[in-house]
C-alpha cells in the first residue's frame, strides 16, 4: 500500500479531529430528531445547538446569542456584507487587496448595486496601513484577519476603529485565523466575524457568523425562521455539534500548538533557505499565522515541482487557466515580480505535523528543485 503523502495544505482544509467525528455520531443516527421539533428527539438536538452556540462563542469572546450558524465561511461573508449592507445607509465599503474571493464577490455585488468600494493597498509583507482608511463616511468595513495564502495577520482592530468613527460597520474573515491564534471579537472591535468550520477540525460544510448584539444584519434567504431568521432551514445538527467540539478542542491547544508549529516552520523555512539558493520567504516572518509558511522557488513554477514531488501534498501561488500559469493576484499586490509568484509554494501545518515530517519534506522539496523538478 502506497504511503500517504505528508499533508501541508492545512489552509486548505483540516481533517476532521477523531473527538470531533466522535462527538457527531450519535446525531447522525440515534439523536436525528428536528431542533425546532418539541418531540424528546427534537429537543436533545436543540440542546446540542445550543451548546455548540455556547462553544463557538467562548472561543471567540462572544455572547451565545451573537452566534448564527451557516454552511461555511462563504456563506458567513456573503450574509455579513450583503446582509449588513442592506442596512446601512453609507454606501461606501473599505477592504484590502487581498482578500479571499468569499469578500471580493460579494463587494463586486455591491459595486454592482451602486458602492463605492475602496480597496486599500498593502506593503511586501501583504498588510495594510491602518492610516491608508479614507477619510468621508463609511458604512462598511471588512477585512481579512489572516491572510489565506500568505498567513499575515492583518491590522484589523486599528481598521475597525477608523471604520466605526466614520460612522460604520466592522467585518473580519477570521476563516484562517480561528482556531490557529486566539481570536477575541471585543479586542478586534469588529462587529461581524466569520468562521468556517474545516479550517479548524470540523466538518466541511459548517460555519458560523459572530454579529454583535444591535447590529443590522438584513438575512439572504427566507423560510421557517431557524437562526433567529437570519438564516432558515433546518439546521445540520451534526455538523453544528462538530463544530462547537472543535471550537472545544482549539481553545484547550491554544496556550501550546501555536508555539509548537511556529518552531516546526521556522525550521521547515532554515531548512528549505540553506538547500536552496535564491528562495524568497513571501510569508511575514512575525505577524503571521504560526503555521503557514509561502515560498517562492527561484526559477522553477511551483506547480511543477510539486507534480514531480508526490510525497508531498501542498499548494501554489498561482492559477492554471487552459494549461496556462497565472500569478496569484495576492502576490502581486505585495509587488512580488509575476516571473517570482509563479514559484510560489504554500506550505502549512498541522496538528498533526511532526518534526520527522517537516524533515522529509524539506529533503524532497530540495532534490526536486535541484533535478529541475
Amino acid at each position: 500500500m502506497p504511503t500517504a503523502p505528508i499533508y501541508l495544505d492545512h489552509n486548505g482544509t483540516t481533517p476532521v479531529a477523531p473527538a470531533v467525528a466522535e462527538a457527531m455520531w450519535p446525531y447522525l443516527t440515534e439523536h436525528f430528531g428536528n431542533p425546532s421539533s418539541t418531540t424528546p428527539i427534537g429537543r436533545l438536538a436543540r440542546e446540542a445547538v445550543e451548546l455548540a452556540r455556547e462553544q463557538v462563542a467562548t472561543l471567540i469572546g462572544a455572547h451565545p446569542d451573537e452566534i448564527t450558524f451557516t454552511s461555511g465561511g462563504t456563506e458567513s461573508n456573503n450574509l455579513a456584507i450583503r446582509g449588513a449592507a442592506a442596512a446601512l445607509e453609507h454606501r461606501v465599503a473599505v477592504t484590502s487587496a487581498v482578500e479571499h474571493p468569499a469578500t471580493v464577490q460579494p463587494l463586486t455585488l455591491l459595486e454592482a448595486a451602486g458602492w463605492a468600494v475602496r480597496r486599500l493597498a498593502v506593503d511586501r509583507d501583504g498588510r495594510v496601513a491602518a492610516d491608508a482608511v479614507p477619510s468621508g463616511p463609511i458604512g462598511l468595513g471588512t477585512l481579512i484577519l489572516a491572510q489565506n495564502e500568505t498567513g499575515t495577520i492583518q491590522p484589523v482592530a486599528e481598521i475597525a476603529e477608523r471604520v466605526h468613527a466614520a460612522g460604520g460597520v466592522m467585518h473580519t474573515d477570521g476563516a484562517q485565523a480561528v482556531g490557529k491564534i486566539g481570536v477575541s471579537v471585543n479586542d478586534l472591535h469588529v462587529d461581524l466575524l466569520s468562521v468556517a468550520g474545516h479550517k479548524l477540525y470540523a466538518p466541511k460544510g459548517v460555519g458560523a457568523l459572530y454579529i454583535r448584539r444591535g447590529t443590522p444584519v438584513h438575512a439572504l434567504l427566507v423560510g421557517a425562521g431557524q437562526e433567529r431568521g437570519l438564516r432558515p432551514g433546518t439546521e445540520n445538527v451534526a455538523s453544528i455539534v462538530g463544530l462547537g467540539t472543535a471550537a472545544r478542542l482549539a481553545l484547550d491547544l491554544l496556550d501550546t500548538e501555536p508555539e509548537r508549529q511556529r518552531g516546526l516552520r521556522e525550521e521547515l523555512w532554515r531548512q528549505l533557505a540553506d538547500g536552496i539558493p535564491g528562495l524568497a520567504r513571501v510569508s511575514p516572518a512575525e505577524g503571521c499565522l504560526p503555521n503557514t509558511l509561502m515560498v517562492a522557488l527561484p526559477d522553477r513554477l511551483g506547480a511543477d515541482l510539486l507534480d514531480a514531488t508526490p510525497t508531498i501534498a501542498a499548494a501554489t501561488g498561482s492559477a492554471c487557466h487552459s494549461g496556462v500559469h497565472a500569478p496569484a493576484a495576492t502576490l502581486l499586490a505585495m509587488g512580488v515580480a509575476p516571473e517570482l509568484a509563479l514559484g510560489a509554494l504554500r506550505l502549512t501545518l498541522g496538528r498533526a505535523t511532526t518534526r520527522q515530517q517537516i524533515d522529509t519534506a524539506a529533503t524532497a522539496i530540495i532534490q526536486s528543485w535541484r533535478s529541475g523538478g
